[in-house]
């Protein structure tokens, strides 16, 4: 297990060492959590790296499309009850 020794600015701000961001995946935001042992760093997963995610199933659409195609099934069913 890697430790390090970084600075934390008056702002409360720390660098994440380089070689730790590469390694977790670290981009943007992270999670922050009490432990027993202190403060938990975890990284925030990034959907489209994820195994066996749904992505595959709509074809690079995007969320407002496939709401768009939904709704309009909805309409198109509730049209062929009546």
């Amino acid at each position: 297990m890697d430790s390090r020794v970084v600075t934390v600015t008056t702002k409360g701000q720390a660098t994440i060492p380089s070689k730790m961001r590469k390694k977790y995946r670290i981009r943007s935001r992270v999670i922050f959590s009490e432990a027993k042992e202190g403060i938990l760093i975890r990284p925030i997963p990034d959907p489209s790296l994820e195994v066996g995610s749904l992505k595959s199933l709509f074809r690079g659409k995007t969320a407002i499309e496939l709401l768009a195609e939904a709704r309009a099934a909805e309409v198109k069913e509730e049209a062929m009850r009546k």
